[in-house]
Protein backbone atom coordinates (compact mmCIF):
# COMPACT_ATOMS: atom_id res chain seq x y z
CA UNK A 1 0.00 0.00 0.00
CA UNK A 2 1.66 3.16 -0.79
CA UNK A 3 1.79 6.00 1.29
CA UNK A 4 3.13 8.46 -0.80
CA UNK A 5 2.94 11.90 0.35
CA UNK A 6 4.11 14.20 -2.62
CA UNK A 7 2.35 16.60 -4.87
CA UNK A 8 4.40 15.87 -8.12
CA UNK A 9 6.88 18.66 -8.78
CA UNK A 10 6.99 20.88 -5.71
CA UNK A 11 10.70 22.33 -4.02
CA UNK A 12 12.69 19.67 -1.89
CA UNK A 13 11.42 20.48 1.66
CA UNK A 14 8.30 22.77 1.05
CA UNK A 15 4.74 21.41 -0.11
CA UNK A 16 5.37 17.78 0.42
CA UNK A 17 5.89 17.92 4.07
CA UNK A 18 2.29 19.02 4.85
CA UNK A 19 0.43 16.25 3.59
CA UNK A 20 -0.58 13.36 5.44
CA UNK A 21 0.05 10.18 4.66
CA UNK A 22 -2.64 6.82 4.03
CA UNK A 23 -1.39 5.25 7.24
CA UNK A 24 -1.76 8.68 8.88
CA UNK A 25 -5.09 9.50 7.76
CA UNK A 26 -6.23 5.75 8.33
CA UNK A 27 -5.43 6.29 11.99
CA UNK A 28 -7.25 9.33 12.48
CA UNK A 29 -10.07 7.24 11.55
CA UNK A 30 -8.68 4.19 13.81
CA UNK A 31 -8.60 6.72 16.88
CA UNK A 32 -12.18 8.42 16.05
CA UNK A 33 -13.61 4.76 16.37
CA UNK A 34 -11.88 2.76 18.81
CA UNK A 35 -12.31 5.36 22.11
CA UNK A 36 -14.50 4.79 24.69
CA UNK A 37 -17.29 2.50 22.67
CA UNK A 38 -15.65 -0.84 22.73
CA UNK A 39 -15.25 -0.53 26.52
CA UNK A 40 -18.73 0.62 27.42
CA UNK A 41 -20.29 -1.53 24.15
CA UNK A 42 -19.61 -5.32 25.72
CA UNK A 43 -21.97 -5.54 28.29
CA UNK A 44 -24.93 -3.39 26.74
CA UNK A 45 -24.44 -5.70 23.40
CA UNK A 46 -24.38 -9.01 25.41
CA UNK A 47 -27.57 -8.65 27.20
CA UNK A 48 -29.07 -8.98 23.45
CA UNK A 49 -26.57 -10.95 21.67
CA UNK A 50 -24.80 -13.12 24.25
CA UNK A 51 -21.92 -15.06 23.28
CA UNK A 52 -22.55 -13.93 19.72
CA UNK A 53 -21.57 -10.22 19.98
CA UNK A 54 -18.41 -10.92 17.69
CA UNK A 55 -20.70 -11.79 15.11
CA UNK A 56 -22.73 -8.81 16.03
CA UNK A 57 -19.57 -6.92 15.44
CA UNK A 58 -18.82 -8.55 11.96
CA UNK A 59 -21.95 -7.57 10.62
CA UNK A 60 -21.58 -3.94 12.09
CA UNK A 61 -18.34 -3.74 10.47
CA UNK A 62 -20.17 -5.35 7.08
CA UNK A 63 -22.97 -2.10 7.30
CA UNK A 64 -20.03 0.74 7.91
CA UNK A 65 -18.00 -1.05 4.87
CA UNK A 66 -20.83 -0.42 2.89
CA UNK A 67 -21.05 3.28 3.76
CA UNK A 68 -17.36 3.59 3.16
CA UNK A 69 -17.60 2.36 -0.04
CA UNK A 70 -20.24 5.15 -0.96
CA UNK A 71 -17.87 7.76 1.04
CA UNK A 72 -14.57 6.29 -0.37
CA UNK A 73 -16.51 6.77 -4.09
CA UNK A 74 -17.61 9.84 -3.18
CA UNK A 75 -14.03 11.12 -1.91
CA UNK A 76 -12.02 9.93 -4.53
CA UNK A 77 -14.37 12.09 -6.84
CA UNK A 78 -14.85 15.16 -4.82
CA UNK A 79 -11.90 15.49 -2.31
CA UNK A 80 -12.83 18.41 -0.04
CA UNK A 81 -12.12 19.63 3.53
CA UNK A 82 -16.06 19.75 3.49
CA UNK A 83 -15.60 15.84 4.05
CA UNK A 84 -18.88 14.40 3.49
CA UNK A 85 -20.83 17.48 3.56
CA UNK A 86 -19.47 18.23 -0.06
CA UNK A 87 -20.70 15.06 -1.17
CA UNK A 88 -24.15 15.88 -0.24
CA UNK A 89 -23.85 19.49 -1.86
CA UNK A 90 -22.52 17.96 -5.16
CA UNK A 91 -26.07 15.56 -5.07
CA UNK A 92 -28.15 17.93 -3.96
CA UNK A 93 -26.74 21.80 -4.02
CA UNK A 94 -26.18 24.06 -1.57
CA UNK A 95 -29.73 24.44 -0.08
CA UNK A 96 -31.52 23.30 3.41
CA UNK A 97 -30.85 20.06 2.33
CA UNK A 98 -27.51 20.81 3.08
CA UNK A 99 -27.61 23.10 5.25
CA UNK A 100 -29.63 21.16 7.70
CA UNK A 101 -27.56 18.14 7.34
CA UNK A 102 -24.52 20.41 7.62
CA UNK A 103 -25.85 21.87 11.14
CA UNK A 104 -26.76 18.32 12.15
CA UNK A 105 -23.27 16.83 11.35
CA UNK A 106 -22.02 19.92 13.16
CA UNK A 107 -23.98 19.37 16.30
CA UNK A 108 -23.62 15.36 16.60
CA UNK A 109 -19.89 16.03 16.23
CA UNK A 110 -19.76 18.20 19.16
CA UNK A 111 -22.21 15.80 21.43
CA UNK A 112 -20.12 12.68 20.76
CA UNK A 113 -17.00 14.61 21.08
CA UNK A 114 -18.12 15.59 24.56
CA UNK A 115 -19.21 12.04 25.44
CA UNK A 116 -15.75 11.06 24.83
CA UNK A 117 -14.29 13.65 26.55
CA UNK A 118 -16.31 12.60 29.98
CA UNK A 119 -15.35 9.06 29.80
CA UNK A 120 -12.04 10.25 29.43
CA UNK A 121 -12.54 12.30 32.99
CA UNK A 122 -14.27 9.18 34.32
CA UNK A 123 -11.14 6.90 33.93
CA UNK A 124 -8.91 9.61 34.64
CA UNK A 125 -10.42 10.66 38.14
CA UNK A 126 -10.36 6.94 38.88
CA UNK A 127 -6.73 6.86 38.13
CA UNK A 128 -5.36 10.32 39.74
CA UNK A 129 -8.49 11.61 42.31
CA UNK A 130 -10.21 8.63 42.92
CA UNK A 131 -14.21 8.82 44.07
CA UNK A 132 -14.19 12.19 43.65
CA UNK A 133 -16.37 12.99 41.13
CA UNK A 134 -15.79 16.53 40.64
CA UNK A 135 -12.60 16.08 38.65
CA UNK A 136 -14.57 14.04 35.68
CA UNK A 137 -15.67 17.47 34.24
CA UNK A 138 -12.45 18.97 35.12
CA UNK A 139 -10.36 16.26 33.21
CA UNK A 140 -13.38 16.43 30.31
CA UNK A 141 -12.84 20.40 29.73
CA UNK A 142 -9.23 19.76 30.10
CA UNK A 143 -8.53 17.09 27.08
CA UNK A 144 -10.49 19.20 25.34
CA UNK A 145 -8.31 21.93 25.69
CA UNK A 146 -5.51 20.27 25.12
CA UNK A 147 -6.62 18.56 21.87
CA UNK A 148 -8.08 21.77 20.65
CA UNK A 149 -4.27 23.15 20.67
CA UNK A 150 -3.17 20.19 19.57
CA UNK A 151 -5.52 21.10 16.01
CA UNK A 152 -4.69 24.94 16.26
CA UNK A 153 -0.90 23.99 15.53
CA UNK A 154 -2.28 21.59 12.62
CA UNK A 155 -3.22 18.73 10.93
CA UNK A 156 0.62 17.32 10.66
CA UNK A 157 0.45 17.34 14.86
CA UNK A 158 -3.18 15.90 14.93
CA UNK A 159 -2.01 13.02 12.93
CA UNK A 160 1.31 12.80 14.83
CA UNK A 161 -0.31 12.64 18.00
CA UNK A 162 -3.10 10.06 16.74
CA UNK A 163 -0.37 7.44 15.44
CA UNK A 164 0.98 7.89 18.88
CA UNK A 165 -2.32 7.20 20.83
CA UNK A 166 -3.25 4.14 17.98
CA UNK A 167 -0.17 2.66 18.01
CA UNK A 168 -0.43 2.36 21.83
CA UNK A 169 -3.81 1.44 21.97
CA UNK A 170 -4.38 -1.32 19.11
CA UNK A 171 -0.39 -2.52 20.69
CA UNK A 172 -1.81 -3.05 24.31
CA UNK A 173 -5.54 -4.05 22.95
CA UNK A 174 -3.72 -6.70 20.46
CA UNK A 175 -1.60 -7.91 23.70
CA UNK A 176 -5.33 -9.00 25.90
CA UNK A 177 -6.58 -9.97 22.29
CA UNK A 178 -4.00 -12.76 22.67
CA UNK A 179 -3.73 -13.61 25.91
CA UNK A 180 -7.65 -14.00 25.85
CA UNK A 181 -7.72 -15.86 22.90
CA UNK A 182 -5.16 -18.26 23.82
CA UNK A 183 -6.54 -18.57 27.30
CA UNK A 184 -10.09 -18.72 27.12
CA UNK A 185 -12.89 -21.39 27.16
CA UNK A 186 -14.27 -22.70 23.61
CA UNK A 187 -17.75 -23.89 25.28
CA UNK A 188 -18.83 -20.24 26.51
CA UNK A 189 -18.66 -19.45 22.40
CA UNK A 190 -20.43 -22.68 21.33
CA UNK A 191 -23.07 -21.46 19.12
CA UNK A 192 -25.78 -23.98 20.87
CA UNK A 193 -25.60 -20.53 23.49
CA UNK A 194 -26.36 -18.24 21.39
CA UNK A 195 -29.84 -16.35 21.53
CA UNK A 196 -32.45 -16.00 17.73
CA UNK A 197 -30.50 -14.72 15.07
CA UNK A 198 -32.77 -11.89 15.45
CA UNK A 199 -31.58 -10.55 18.85
CA UNK A 200 -27.84 -10.77 16.92
CA UNK A 201 -29.17 -8.63 14.74
CA UNK A 202 -31.02 -6.14 16.86
CA UNK A 203 -27.34 -5.84 18.95
CA UNK A 204 -25.79 -4.55 15.60
CA UNK A 205 -27.75 -1.22 16.25
CA UNK A 206 -25.64 -0.90 19.68
CA UNK A 207 -22.36 -2.55 17.83
CA UNK A 208 -22.59 0.07 15.28
CA UNK A 209 -21.68 3.03 17.36
CA UNK A 210 -18.15 1.90 17.77
CA UNK A 211 -17.43 2.61 13.98
CA UNK A 212 -19.00 5.58 14.17
CA UNK A 213 -15.83 7.65 13.58
CA UNK A 214 -15.05 6.18 10.43
CA UNK A 215 -17.09 8.94 8.50
CA UNK A 216 -14.10 11.73 10.09
CA UNK A 217 -11.87 10.31 7.47
CA UNK A 218 -13.50 12.16 4.64
CA UNK A 219 -12.33 15.11 6.00
CA UNK A 220 -8.16 14.24 5.46
CA UNK A 221 -8.57 15.10 1.69
CA UNK A 222 -8.16 18.42 2.19
CA UNK A 223 -4.56 16.64 3.69
CA UNK A 224 -3.59 14.26 1.10
CA UNK A 225 -1.15 14.58 -1.78
CA UNK A 226 -3.82 12.19 -3.99
CA UNK A 227 -6.47 12.09 -2.45
CA UNK A 228 -8.17 10.01 -5.29
CA UNK A 229 -6.58 7.34 -4.58
CA UNK A 230 -5.62 7.82 -1.28
CA UNK A 231 -8.83 8.51 0.64
CA UNK A 232 -10.37 5.39 -0.14
CA UNK A 233 -7.29 3.34 1.07
CA UNK A 234 -7.09 5.21 4.12
CA UNK A 235 -10.99 4.50 4.59
CA UNK A 236 -10.40 0.86 4.31
CA UNK A 237 -7.37 0.48 5.67
CA UNK A 238 -9.26 2.05 9.21
CA UNK A 239 -12.78 -0.05 8.84
CA UNK A 240 -10.52 -3.55 8.56
CA UNK A 241 -8.39 -2.44 11.56
CA UNK A 242 -11.18 -1.60 13.48
CA UNK A 243 -13.00 -4.53 12.58
CA UNK A 244 -10.18 -6.84 13.53
CA UNK A 245 -9.67 -5.20 16.53
CA UNK A 246 -13.28 -5.76 17.94
CA UNK A 247 -13.91 -9.10 17.26
CA UNK A 248 -10.76 -10.07 18.92
CA UNK A 249 -11.74 -8.40 21.59
CA UNK A 250 -15.48 -9.69 21.61
CA UNK A 251 -13.95 -13.78 21.21
CA UNK A 252 -11.80 -12.91 24.03
CA UNK A 253 -13.68 -11.80 26.66
CA UNK A 254 -16.89 -13.94 25.91
CA UNK A 255 -14.29 -16.76 25.27
CA UNK A 256 -13.11 -15.98 29.07
CA UNK A 257 -16.49 -14.62 30.87
CA UNK A 258 -19.28 -16.11 30.79
CA UNK A 259 -22.72 -13.47 29.15
CA UNK A 260 -23.74 -13.24 32.73
CA UNK A 261 -20.60 -11.80 33.87
CA UNK A 262 -19.42 -9.44 31.24
CA UNK A 263 -22.80 -7.68 31.47
CA UNK A 264 -22.61 -7.46 35.59
CA UNK A 265 -19.00 -6.32 35.05
CA UNK A 266 -20.00 -3.56 32.54
CA UNK A 267 -17.59 -0.92 31.48
CA UNK A 268 -14.80 -3.07 33.43
CA UNK A 269 -15.37 -6.24 31.14
CA UNK A 270 -12.22 -6.24 29.12
CA UNK A 271 -10.08 -5.49 32.25
CA UNK A 272 -12.07 -8.47 34.51
CA UNK A 273 -11.21 -10.25 31.17
CA UNK A 274 -7.70 -9.76 31.31
CA UNK A 275 -7.04 -10.49 34.96
CA UNK A 276 -6.96 -14.34 35.26
CA UNK A 277 -3.91 -14.42 33.53
CA UNK A 278 -2.52 -10.28 33.84
CA UNK A 279 -3.58 -10.25 37.35
CA UNK A 280 -3.94 -6.48 38.63
CA UNK A 281 -2.11 -5.55 36.29
CA UNK A 282 -4.50 -6.23 33.26
CA UNK A 283 -6.65 -3.38 35.54
CA UNK A 284 -3.87 -1.04 34.44
CA UNK A 285 -3.24 -1.48 31.03
CA UNK A 286 -6.74 -1.63 30.46
CA UNK A 287 -7.00 1.92 32.17
CA UNK A 288 -4.20 3.01 30.15
CA UNK A 289 -5.41 1.73 27.13
CA UNK A 290 -9.22 3.62 28.06
CA UNK A 291 -7.11 7.26 28.40
CA UNK A 292 -5.06 6.93 25.31
CA UNK A 293 -8.25 5.60 23.47
CA UNK A 294 -10.39 8.46 24.75
CA UNK A 295 -7.77 11.36 24.29
CA UNK A 296 -7.55 10.05 20.66
CA UNK A 297 -10.98 10.12 19.97
CA UNK A 298 -11.31 13.41 21.69
CA UNK A 299 -8.77 14.51 19.27
CA UNK A 300 -10.36 13.13 16.20
CA UNK A 301 -13.65 14.73 16.95
CA UNK A 302 -12.25 17.90 16.88
CA UNK A 303 -9.93 17.76 13.87
CA UNK A 304 -13.34 18.26 11.45
CA UNK A 305 -14.30 21.55 12.42
CA UNK A 306 -11.86 23.91 11.24
CA UNK A 307 -11.67 21.87 7.13
CA UNK A 308 -15.80 21.85 7.37
CA UNK A 309 -16.74 25.17 8.85
CA UNK A 310 -14.24 27.05 6.52
CA UNK A 311 -15.83 24.81 3.33
CA UNK A 312 -19.53 25.37 4.00
CA UNK A 313 -18.85 29.25 5.09
CA UNK A 314 -16.99 29.35 1.86
CA UNK A 315 -19.87 28.15 -0.02
CA UNK A 316 -22.50 30.03 1.98
CA UNK A 317 -24.18 26.92 4.37
CA UNK A 318 -22.30 28.94 7.55
CA UNK A 319 -22.00 32.37 8.61
CA UNK A 320 -18.15 33.64 7.71
CA UNK A 321 -17.35 33.87 11.54
CA UNK A 322 -17.27 30.02 11.31
CA UNK A 323 -13.93 30.46 8.67
CA UNK A 324 -12.17 33.59 10.86
CA UNK A 325 -8.78 32.83 11.98
CA UNK A 326 -8.31 34.50 15.40
CA UNK A 327 -4.60 35.05 15.80
CA UNK A 328 -4.11 33.76 11.96
CA UNK A 329 -4.38 30.50 13.21
CA UNK A 330 -6.97 29.91 15.40
CA UNK A 331 -10.11 28.38 13.48
CA UNK A 332 -13.12 30.34 14.98
CA UNK A 333 -15.40 27.32 13.90
CA UNK A 334 -12.70 24.56 15.63
CA UNK A 335 -13.05 27.33 18.95
CA UNK A 336 -16.71 27.40 18.72
CA UNK A 337 -16.74 23.34 18.50
CA UNK A 338 -14.35 23.14 21.61
CA UNK A 339 -16.90 25.78 23.53
CA UNK A 340 -19.97 23.64 22.82
CA UNK A 341 -17.92 20.54 24.15
CA UNK A 342 -17.38 21.79 26.80
CA UNK A 343 -20.43 23.69 27.84
CA UNK A 344 -22.39 19.67 27.10
CA UNK A 345 -19.65 18.11 29.36
CA UNK A 346 -20.19 20.71 32.10
CA UNK A 347 -23.91 21.08 31.83
CA UNK A 348 -25.57 17.83 30.88
CA UNK A 349 -26.13 14.32 31.79
CA UNK A 350 -24.69 12.93 28.53
CA UNK A 351 -25.15 9.32 29.53
CA UNK A 352 -29.35 9.69 29.22
CA UNK A 353 -28.28 10.70 25.82
CA UNK A 354 -25.49 8.68 25.06
CA UNK A 355 -27.90 6.80 21.66
CA UNK A 356 -28.03 10.30 19.99
CA UNK A 357 -24.47 10.37 18.51
CA UNK A 358 -25.15 6.73 16.87
CA UNK A 359 -29.31 7.53 15.59
CA UNK A 360 -28.07 10.56 14.43
CA UNK A 361 -24.98 9.74 12.44
CA UNK A 362 -27.44 6.89 10.96
CA UNK A 363 -29.49 9.48 9.79
CA UNK A 364 -26.68 11.45 8.18
CA UNK A 365 -25.08 8.10 6.33
CA UNK A 366 -28.41 6.98 4.71
CA UNK A 367 -29.13 10.22 3.63
CA UNK A 368 -25.78 11.11 2.49
CA UNK A 369 -25.49 7.81 0.31
CA UNK A 370 -29.26 8.39 -1.07
CA UNK A 371 -28.30 11.53 -2.31
CA UNK A 372 -24.79 9.61 -3.53
CA UNK A 373 -27.81 7.75 -6.31
CA UNK A 374 -28.14 10.72 -8.04
CA UNK A 375 -24.78 11.28 -8.90
CA UNK A 376 -23.43 7.94 -8.87
CA UNK A 377 -22.25 8.43 -13.05
CA UNK A 378 -20.14 10.31 -11.66
CA UNK A 379 -18.34 8.50 -9.06
CA UNK A 380 -18.78 5.21 -10.83
CA UNK A 381 -19.96 3.20 -7.58
CA UNK A 382 -22.43 0.42 -8.00
CA UNK A 383 -26.05 1.07 -7.67
CA UNK A 384 -26.55 -1.96 -5.70
CA UNK A 385 -24.05 -1.37 -3.63
CA UNK A 386 -25.12 1.85 -2.77
CA UNK A 387 -28.98 0.49 -2.28
CA UNK A 388 -27.60 -2.37 -0.08
CA UNK A 389 -25.79 0.22 2.16
CA UNK A 390 -29.05 2.48 2.48
CA UNK A 391 -31.04 -0.60 3.16
CA UNK A 392 -28.36 -1.85 6.05
CA UNK A 393 -27.60 1.73 7.22
CA UNK A 394 -31.89 2.34 7.44
CA UNK A 395 -32.68 -1.04 9.01
CA UNK A 396 -30.23 -0.77 11.87
CA UNK A 397 -31.59 2.82 12.26
CA UNK A 398 -35.17 1.11 12.80
CA UNK A 399 -34.13 -1.40 14.75
CA UNK A 400 -32.11 1.05 17.24
CA UNK A 401 -35.07 2.82 17.29
CA UNK A 402 -37.46 0.09 18.25
CA UNK A 403 -34.86 -1.67 20.93
CA UNK A 404 -33.50 1.15 21.98
CA UNK A 405 -34.62 4.88 21.75
CA UNK A 406 -38.38 3.63 22.82
CA UNK A 407 -37.45 3.34 25.89
CA UNK A 408 -35.01 6.72 26.38
CA UNK A 409 -38.08 9.45 25.99
CA UNK A 410 -35.14 11.99 27.35
CA UNK A 411 -32.88 10.67 23.85
CA UNK A 412 -35.80 10.76 21.58
CA UNK A 413 -36.51 14.72 22.55
CA UNK A 414 -32.85 15.40 21.88
CA UNK A 415 -32.70 13.99 19.06
CA UNK A 416 -35.25 16.37 17.84
CA UNK A 417 -34.27 19.36 19.43
CA UNK A 418 -30.94 18.54 17.78
CA UNK A 419 -33.09 18.29 14.35
CA UNK A 420 -34.91 21.51 14.69
CA UNK A 421 -32.24 23.27 15.76
CA UNK A 422 -30.32 22.44 12.97
CA UNK A 423 -33.33 23.33 10.96
CA UNK A 424 -33.75 26.72 12.44
CA UNK A 425 -30.11 27.63 12.41
CA UNK A 426 -29.85 26.64 8.52
CA UNK A 427 -33.54 28.78 7.73
CA UNK A 428 -32.55 31.69 10.17
CA UNK A 429 -28.75 31.97 8.37
CA UNK A 430 -30.15 31.79 5.39
CA UNK A 431 -32.90 34.13 5.84
CA UNK A 432 -30.68 36.89 7.70
CA UNK A 433 -28.47 36.43 4.19
CA UNK A 434 -31.14 36.61 1.72
CA UNK A 435 -31.84 40.46 3.06
CA UNK A 436 -28.02 41.82 3.20
CA UNK A 437 -27.12 43.70 -0.16
CA UNK A 438 -25.11 41.86 -2.40
CA UNK A 439 -21.74 43.73 -1.51
CA UNK A 440 -22.57 42.36 1.82
CA UNK A 441 -22.76 38.48 0.54
CA UNK A 442 -20.77 35.73 2.58
CA UNK A 443 -17.43 35.28 1.72
CA UNK A 444 -14.56 33.63 3.62
CA UNK A 445 -12.94 35.44 6.07
CA UNK A 446 -9.15 35.22 6.85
Amino acid sequence: MSTTNTAGPAPAGSQEQKFLSVRQAAFIGVGAMVGAGIFALLGAAGEVAGAAVWLSFVLAGIVAGLQGYSFAKLGARYPSAGGLLEYVAKATGNGHFTGVTAWLTYLANAIVTAMVAVSFGSYATSTFAGENQTWIKVFAALIVIVMTGVNIVGSRLVANAQTVIVYVVLGILSVFAVVTLVNMNPSLLAPSKYPPFQDIISSVALTFFAFLGFGIITFTAKDLAKPARQLPRAMFLALGIATVIYVAIALGVFGTLTVEKVISSGGTAIAVAAEPTLGRAGYWLMTVTALFATAGATNAGLYPAQGLSERLAETGQFPPLMARKLGGRASAGLLIAAAVCIILALGFNLDAIASIGSAVALVIFTMITAAHVRIRAETGAKLPILVLAIVAAGAVFVTFVFTTLIHEPASIVTLLVILALSIGLDYGWKHFQSGKPKSEDVQLAH
